[in-house]
């Protein structure tokens, strides 16, 4: 545990990284700032294989 811990907040300042440990706050509002969640196209299922029957 420490500045070489990457898990800890003091690692993570010492790594000039953000994390969970250290979550990086908009300026403005002091809010956390979360990654814009990208919204994919629903993606077509796949037809699952017939069973083999066993002997």
């Amino acid at each position: 545990m420490g500045k070489g811990d990457r898990r800890t907040r003091r690692g993570k300042i010492y790594r000039a990284s953000y994390g969970k440990a250290r979550p990086h706050t908009d300026v403005v509002t002091g809010v956390v700032a979360k990654p814009a969640a990208v919204k994919a196209a629903p993606a077509a299922k796949k037809a699952a294989a017939p069973r083999k029957k066993s002997a």
